[in-house]
């Protein structure tokens, strides 16, 4: 058992109070910088941007001294701060998205929750789909079947671009058959149901490039992602744009019904 001294115990508390003192202290001034943000002017947000694309810039070129994920976990909660802010984003856009994964990709390309943040956000709001797949090939090449653990999602998210935001159904057909082989080494009940749908998927692509059943299976992914109520909404319009219906189970899981022809 670890015993702490008076002081120590005392210096501990003191550090506390001090990080809780500070918290409280900018708390107006966070909400000063949220209000600040909601009135600036389109000039005063672009500049903004451009001095964060500078940071970021920065972040590319700098030695980690070791603290890779480090930076890369840093990185990613800024892209967060980024992406959820709906007002300015619906202002300016969101063409910073990449910018930030080539600095958490480079720095930790094993951090699969970062991937699907750059399929949603790059392709999908910043309709930069190349920047994407192209990111996600990259971190590809550190990828195993194994490592990280249900690293086959990542080969689903680059199928989805290729399929949904480029037409590349040749490219997402093998991209989908990556998914099912690599998540086919795994014994598990969620590897299992993915390599089956990812499997179906090459099914109907090698009947029809241009299958309805292909993309509205694709859509079906990006639905069961949760990542936002706007996101879901565009996976839930488009199935119905295909002719599927998006049929909600009591429990508030989703059944998607296909069309009667692909």
């Amino acid at each position: 058992m670890l015993f702490l001294s008076p002081q120590a115990i005392g210096a501990f508390i003191t550090a506390c109070l001090c990080i809780l003192g500070v918290s409280l202290l900018q708390l107006p001034r966070m909400q000063q910088l949220i209000s600040s943000k909601q009135t600036a002017s389109l000039e005063t947000l672009e500049r903004e941007i451009n001095t964060e694309k500078l940071r970021l810039n920065l972040l590319k070129q700098m030695p980690t001294f070791g603290y890779d994920n480090l930076i890369a976990n840093w990185s990613y909660l800024s892209f967060l701060q980024y992406f959820g802010d709906d007002e300015v984003r619906d202002r300016t856009g969101y063409s910073l998205s990449p910018e930030y994964f080539e600095v958490i990709l480079e720095r930790d390309p094993r951090f699969l929750q970062a991937y699907i943040g750059l399929s949603t956000s790059t392709s999908m709001y910043a309709a930069m789909p190349e920047r994407s797949i192209a990111l996600m090939k990259k971190g590809l090449n550190s990828l195993s079947p194994w490592v990280p653990h249900r690293s086959y999602y990542v080969w689903r998210y680059k199928g989805i671009d290729e399929l949904l935001f480029l037409g590349d159904a040749q490219n997402a057909k093998q991209s989908f058959q990556k998914a099912a082989n690599w998540a086919s080494n795994h014994s598990d009940e969620e590897s299992k149901q993915l390599a089956g749908f990812s499997q179906k998927t090459v099914e109907f692509l090698n009947r029809n490039p241009n299958s309805r059943y292909a993309q509205i299976a694709t859509w079906t992914m990006v639905l069961n992602n949760k990542l936002d109520d706007k996101t879901r909404q565009r996976a839930i319009s488009a199935i119905e744009a295909l002719g599927g219906k998006v049929i909600k189970n009591p429990d508030g899981s989703t059944k998607i019904k296909l069309p009667e022809k692909d």
